[in-house]
């Protein structure tokens, strides 16, 4: 069931549609995803059953049967049908998780959103965008070691990144249990540097001083605290562009810096 749910997302990440001003194209919209959804949820309940029959759980009894509803029974936001409902630290906000990629002097080399309000699915991603971008921008930097928050531990992006992308990560433990978890916590940030020094002592101690910076400045000194777009395509466009003008004042003022000396 998960993995026809991740099928169907990634098919409209890739395939966006354009969120209309009309209310009533908006309610269409969110009509034909909730019949999506319930599609899904009936395919995948038809390769359960299948398990159920010719399969067991891995208690090793038989799984317990499941009949999907007649009708849909999800929710849709009309306002931002692409947005999730996101956990805060003492509430929920219907929105996106923004994600970004810096280097040790806190220039973004990657900014992505997700509307997942877990972390662990998108180290690989993140990496990924990051490696692109690179190329893109004709650096001759490689990426080489990820420092990421303990709620981006997920073991197989962790090989796929280590053993396809050869990009050392360094985790932190979870700082009460001091075990990889990171299921419950709230939308942190990925940070990833670039430089061979990073993999020395104290690299993960510079996590947060590098990525948490351009979060907090964004939100306290520029006052970005929520999107002005609808869709994933123009969020997404609206993100990158926040972090680019972030980008261009550090060049900026790292050019002032220099040239006055």
């Amino acid at each position: 069931m998960r993995d026809a749910e991740r099928r169907l997302e990634q098919h409209r990440w890739e395939n966006p549609e354009r969120v209309s001003r009309s209310r009533f194209e908006r309610l269409l919209l969110a009509a034909k995803r909730l019949e999506a959804d319930l599609g899904v949820e009936r395919a995948g309940n038809e390769a359960f059953e299948e398990h159920r029959v010719h399969g067991r759980d891995a208690a090793g009894g038989t799984p317990s049967p499941y009949e999907p509803p007649e009708v849909p029974a999800g929710k849709v936001n009309v306002t931002g049908p692409d947005s999730g409902r996101l956990k805060r630290r003492i509430d929920y906000v219907q929105g996106y998780n923004a994600q970004a990629v810096v280097d040790e002097e806190q220039i973004v080399l990657a900014a992505e959103i997700t509307n997942s309000i877990v972390d662990w699915s998108q180290l690989d991603p993140m990496v990924t965008a990051a490696i692109a971008e690179l190329a893109r921008a004709g650096s001759a930097g490689r990426l080489e070691v990820a420092l990421p928050d303990t709620q981006y531990w997920n073991e197989q992006h962790m090989d796929e990144v280590i053993a396809n992308k050869h990009v050392q990560v360094l985790i932190p433990p979870d700082g009460k249990t001091g075990k990889q978890q990171g299921l419950d916590r709230r939308p942190l940030h990925l940070d990833a540097i670039r430089t061979p020094r990073a993999a020395g002592g104290g690299s993960v101690s510079k996590t947060k001083h590098m990525i948490e910076p351009v979060f907090g400045h964004t939100r306290l000194n520029r006052g970005v605290t929520r999107f002005l777009r609808r869709g994933r395509t123009a969020v997404r466009t609206e993100w990158r562009l926040l972090m680019m003008t972030h980008n261009l004042t550090k060049l900026h003022r790292h050019q002032i810096v220099t040239g006055g000396a």
